[in-house]
């Protein structure tokens, strides 16, 4: 399953507006759920939450990836998006995040999760695609390169 097949330029903000994590958190479930009712993403959100508490997903070089499984989606969904002012985020090395891909899927969904959490680690590892993503001006040239990165 290739990304860009969970994440379209809808889904995709630059530059977020947040400034603490979990003004980021709240900004990727709004872009990730933007037809579930309040409720639901409260939810969502909460599931996302849940999982901060457990381990942080800021991973390092600048990157977060945050995630929760959730009943209130049928499907695995993706929203990204760009901080032009990094955020403190607990990352592992201690550096601020200015690159967000939050995932959420169904609790039935979990080996597609991993998978697609494992896809991310892989694309993200890439200093010359986190460069140029950060770079991005807009949804659609994010999309751009996250396509291209994904061609063999």
């Amino acid at each position: 399953m290739l990304l860009s097949e969970l994440l379209d330029a809808d889904h995709v903000k630059v530059p977020l507006s947040g400034r603490t994590k979990d003004e980021v958190l709240r900004e990727l479930v709004e872009l990730a759920a933007p037809r579930h009712a309040p409720e639901q993403r409260a939810a969502i959100l909460g599931s996302v939450f849940q999982r901060e508490r457990e381990m942080a997903t800021g991973l390092g070089d600048g990157v977060a990836v945050p995630h929760g499984r959730t009943p209130f989606v049928d499907r695995l969904v993706v929203a990204a998006g760009v901080a032009r002012i990094p955020v403190d985020y607990d990352a592992l090395d201690g550096h601020p995040v200015e690159l967000f891909f939050l995932l959420v899927g169904p609790e039935s969904a979990a080996g597609a999760h991993v998978k697609v959490l494992s896809r991310l680690a892989r694309l993200l590892r890439r200093d010359d695609v986190r460069r140029e993503l950060r770079s991005t001006s807009d949804g659609a040239a994010f999309m751009r390169i996250v396509r291209a990165s994904e061609e063999p």
